[in-house]
């Protein structure tokens, strides 16, 4: 059985930091407070997508001041002293397996669709955003909230 302890800083990666990665790390930061420092970047530089912050604005997480960056600009801003990458995206994933070979972090890959993808009507296009946010806020509880429990039984 592998054992999963709470770690210390998390680091929540996807493409274009714009979407899947900050609104993981503002549910995390909704979830679990200073448990554990949390971060996010991209393996490319996007925009702050308007529906992602309406999606989070409704579960009462602001996150319209998230500035968008990659791993490299996060590195050189603050580094990379994560124990654990959450990568959300196929890109992501090969990034930060590539940034393990120097730094010491364990990775879990997520697979979360990309809700830019959606096409239909405006609450549709929402709606795809909502599963995606609801998808991180499920996984990130069992993934964390579990930890401590796990680490009393053994």
């Amino acid at each position: 059985m592998v054992r999963r302890t709470r770690p210390q800083a998390v680091l929540f990666a996807c493409g274009l930091n714009a979407v899947r990665s900050p609104m993981a790390a503002a549910l995390f930061k909704q979830l679990h407070g200073a448990s554990a420092y949390v971060g996010s970047a991209g393996a490319r530089k996007g925009e702050l997508d308007p529906f992602a912050v309406a999606v989070m604005e409704e579960a009462g997480v602001d996150i319209a001041k998230h500035k968008p960056m990659t791993f490299e600009e996060l590195e050189d801003w603050e580094g990379l002293n994560f124990d654990l990458i959450v990568t959300l995206s196929p890109e992501a994933h090969h990034r930060a397996l590539e940034l393990t070979r120097t730094i010491a972090a364990d990775v879990e890959y997520w697979p979360t669709v990309d809700p830019t993808d959606a096409e239909g009507s405006r609450e549709q296009r929402l709606d795809a955003y909502r599963a995606v946010r609801d998808q991180l806020r499920a996984r990130i509880d069992a993934r964390f909230s579990g930890s401590e429990a796990n680490e009393a039984k053994e």
